[in-house]
């Protein structure tokens, strides 16, 4: 693999940590700022805890527009920015409501990156290696969360006002990030198809991979010529519309974030005690980054479908299993065993592949669009999730809400088996030649 692009892409993912990290940390922050400043449950939730959410869904669905006006690169940096803000006013926030406000502009951040990164990183790699890298993505936003938990550990036992230093230190390496992001290349297919510069994208092709750079330049312009106006909602690109809706949706759909945001109080409900509980849910931590990293290996050579078939089927038993622990009163060890074997199916699966599937079915001209459609998908639901799941959990039983989840993943199964392609090994442009015939075709 060429070392230059493998630099170019850990440097930009590492927008995934600062990702991942961003979201964990507020935890460290949740009762001390509740007890600090006497805030109500509603607005503690709504506003202290949920602000970052509420940020992330914005800037998921109105990213595209700065990506296509601006270029990757400028956006990545101006992430960067976000997240230095966002750290160190919230670090030093004075009220509630102030708190709130830099809490939504690292959301802004986080939702931007979920569409910045994987396009980038798609636009710059050659196919035969193009899903491992895109799926560092994912790696460092699992590492980001593993990291803010250990920090906010280790806060918490040296530094008085300990809440401040668990969210200022992010600055540290959203600094270190802005720094290093400034010098990687400008996206070559943006140069190309949104500023005319061909010299500069041959180049940048040539560094990536000199033998097929012209190929590749021939390609865009093909591509280029066959892909009508930009506009996507249009019978054209009904097909990736579709896909990159209905993974995104069946990606919250399976459970992952309530488990995630909820796995104390799941483990709990299961018979654990409260230290017992806490344990469990470091071992999700460390369960999703042993399998995120299966995952990266296994993306390119498996191929996209062969991991979400297997995911799938990994969802449905351990969902299953634990509908049938929690109603059968079986022991909690159970429930972990299996949460575990869940979480390890959603690392192999939906979260190795989602960011890098919706980054590569889109052709160049829409492609950040058809991105914001599928991570602001993707992040609605998980506002919902989140919103709705307390309430859910003083309605309903658990056996009932994860049988609901187990019926979720067999409807994605039968999509996987019967609808989505497989993507691995080709060109973005072969890709969208072919979604463009197959809409041909469905047209006459």
């Amino acid at each position: 693999m060429n070392q230059q692009i493998t630099y170019w892409s850990i440097t930009v993912a590492i927008a995934g940590f600062l990702f991942g990290f961003d979201t964990a940390v507020i935890s460290g922050a949740d009762q001390p700022v509740q007890t600090l400043w006497q805030t109500g449950d509603l607005f503690h939730g709504l506003f202290i805890m949920s602000a970052a959410l509420w940020g992330t869904v914005i800037g998921a669905l109105f990213g595209n527009w700065p990506c296509d006006r601006y270029g990757r690169k400028r956006v990545l940096v101006g992430i960067g920015v976000l997240y230095l803000v966002s750290a160190i006013g919230s670090a030093l926030a004075p009220d509630p409501y102030s708190f709130s406000v830099w809490r939504f502009i690292g959301g802004l951040g986080v939702g931007a990156s979920s569409i910045a990164v994987p396009a980038y990183i798609s636009e710059m790699a050659p196919p035969a290696v193009r899903g491992r890298l895109v799926a560092l993505y994912q790696l460092q936003i699992v590492f980001g969360i593993l990291v803010a938990f250990a920090s906010n550990y280790t806060l918490s036992a040296l530094l008085d006002l300990d809440w401040r230093w668990m969210l200022g230190v992010e600055s540290l390496p959203a600094l270190a990030y802005v720094v290093m992001v400034s010098t990687v290349p400008e996206s070559p297919r943006w140069l190309l198809l949104k500023q005319g510069d061909e010299k500069a994208s041959r180049r940048i092709l040539e560094q990536v991979d000199a033998d097929s750079a012209e190929r590749t330049l021939s390609e865009i312009r093909a591509t280029d010529l066959k892909t009508p106006e930009d506009r996507l909602f249009r019978r054209t690109y009904w097909r990736p519309v579709m896909l990159a809706f209905l993974i995104a949706a069946f990606n919250q759909l399976s459970g992952i974030n309530f488990i995630i945001y909820f796995a104390p109080r799941i483990f709990s409900l299961a018979g654990l005690d409260s230290s017992s509980a806490l344990l469990s849910t470091a071992g999700i931590g460390i369960v999703n980054l042993t399998c995120t990293l299966l995952g990266m290996w296994l993306i390119d050579r498996a191929g996209r479908k062969s991991l979400m078939l297997i995911g799938s089927i990994g969802y449905i038993v351990s969902l299953s299993a634990v509908t049938w622990a929690f109603g059968t009163g079986a022991s909690g060890m159970v429930v972990v065993l299996f949460v575990f074997l869940f979480i390890a199916s959603h690392a192999v699966g939906q979260g190795a592949v989602i960011w890098v599937f919706i980054a590569e079915i889109f052709p160049n001209k829409v492609r950040t669009k058809g991105q914001s459609l599928g991570c602001g998908t993707h992040w609605v639901f998980a506002a919902l999730i989140t919103l709705l799941m307390p309430l859910f959990l003083s309605r309903f039983e658990p056996q009932t809400i994860f049988s609901f989840f187990t019926v979720m993943m067999i409807l994605q199964l039968l999509f996987v088996i019967a609808v989505m392609p497989e993507t691995r090994g080709q060109s973005l442009e072969s890709l969208a030649t072919r979604f463009l015939a197959e809409a041909d075709r469905g047209t006459t």
